[in-house]
């Protein structure tokens, strides 16, 4: 591996370490309640790591990651908004969480190596596998799409049993284009998500 290439990886890595971190914390708080919750800090967590998730699908040149962070970006956001988190949060990391997206659209649709024509014309990965996996992200990402609709419903940020279903159909289609697109830091942050998934699908059920 190339010193880019394990650039571009621990970038990838320390993302899914993120989205990791959040499943567990939910998972632990969850358990200690008997049923799913929505803890703040799984918000928090959620809108770092997509951050630096977005990084790693632009250096990656893959466009069902970059897809699917700029569509969860501001329901991450939102829910934090619904928690009365939002207003708490230092004005100048708001005003960098509301930057960061609108720069990096900017990048994107500038000329610049790695911007969305590259992304999405990348000869390295097969047309097909491009839209099983921009498939499997849409699913993946509708999940918080389903929340941020039951949620304002409720006025209350809440993980439902429909996300967690969503949740588990979504990662297993993200697994299998991550085997064979060989990215191992995908593959790994989704094995880790499917058993968290699994048992709060089981916590829902008894509550």
């Amino acid at each position: 591996m190339t010193g880019t290439s394990l650039w571009v990886f621990s970038t990838g890595v320390v993302g899914q370490l993120l989205f990791s971190a959040r499943m567990i914390v939910q998972w632990l708080h969850s358990e200690k309640a008997g049923r799913p919750l929505s803890p703040v800090i799984f918000w928090q967590l959620s809108l770092l790591g997509s951050i630096v998730f977005f990084a790693y699908g632009v250096l990656r040149r893959d466009f069902a990651i970059v897809l699917g962070q700029l569509i969860v970006y501001f329901i991450y956001i939102r829910n934090l908004h619904l928690k009365d988190q939002w207003v708490t949060v230092a004005p100048v990391v708001r005003w960098t969480a509301y930057l960061v997206p609108a720069a990096s659209l900017a990048y994107l649709f500038s000329s610049a190596p790695g911007n969305l024509l590259e992304i999405v014309g990348n000869r390295d990965v097969p047309l097909w596998l491009v839209i099983w996996g921009t498939l499997g992200q849409l699913v993946f990402t509708f999940r918080f799409v389903v929340q941020w609709i039951e949620s304002e419903a409720r006025r209350e940020s809440v993980l439902s049993r429909r996300f967690w279903i969503v949740s588990l159909a979504g990662s297993v289609m993200i697994m299998s284009y991550a085997a064979l697109r060989r990215d191992p830091v995908l593959l790994l942050g989704q094995l880790a998500g499917v058993v968290a998934y699994a048992r709060n699908l089981v916590l829902g059920g008894r509550s």
